[in-house]
Order: C-alpha cells, then sequence, then structure tokens
C-alpha cells in the first residue's frame, strides 16, 4: 500500500486532475469573463488541502493563505480527520478577489512538502 497518499476515505478521488471541480459558493460563472477564469470576483472560495495529521497542517494553511488573503484566520478554517485519524483535510473559505490569486496560493501550497493535495 502506498503511504504516500490518503486511504480510504479519499480513495475516490483523482489526482490527476487536482483543480477544484465545484463552483465555489457565492461565485457565479461568467461567460463574459477572461478566459482564464470563469468565476466572478470577489466571491467566497474554499480551498481544501490534504496532508498527514499531526504535522502542523493547520497552521501551514493559514500562514500560506494569510500571505493571499490577509483577511483569512482560523475561524475560516475547518479541519476533518480521515476515518483511521492518518490524514487530515483542511478547508480555508477566503474572499477570492482573482484568479492569479487563487493560482498564487495552489502553487505555494502545492509546493510545500507537508501538502499532498490542494483542491
Amino acid at each position: 500500500m502506498d503511504n504516500s497518499r490518503p486511504g480510504a476515505l479519499w480513495q475516490g478521488a483523482d489526482t490527476r486532475d487536482q483543480t477544484h471541480k465545484h463552483q465555489p459558493r457565492n461565485c457565479s460563472m461568467s461567460e463574459s469573463a477572461p478566459r482564464e477564469s470563469l468565476i466572478e470576483f470577489p466571491c467566497q472560495f474554499p480551498i481544501k488541502v490534504i496532508g498527514r495529521a499531526g504535522q502542523g497542517l493547520e497552521g501551514l494553511v493559514l500562514e500560506i493563505v494569510a500571505r493571499h488573503a490577509s483577511e483569512i484566520d482560523a475561524a475560516n478554517l475547518s479541519v476533518r480527520p480521515s476515518r483511521g485519524g492518518k490524514w487530515i483535510a483542511v478547508t480555508a473559505v477566503i474572499e477570492a478577489r482573482s484568479q492569479s490569486q487563487l493560482d498564487a496560493i495552489y502553487q505555494e501550497l502545492s509546493a510545500h512538502e507537508l501538502v499532498v493535495w490542494a483542491l
């Protein structure tokens, strides 16, 4: 069994495309938006990060997201452990202002060694 990826809770996830597949809350899709984004900004946008439990992922997510969205605080985070407790999913809800802001957040999160997936 590969210990580098989450188990049963996330087995159905398609790891080839790690982009957010669901429409963010309070965001609407627009056909007149620039080609790089179909989301109308500003909007409330959930960012989910998955990694090993007990490694300080919650603090890391808060730190990275705060560099790009200064209004974030611990109240905007939710943490859900996997059934076996080996993995956690941290969701941060931000007021997204642009596609470039979201791209920068996902790029920095994905580059960190504690982050297994950023969705």
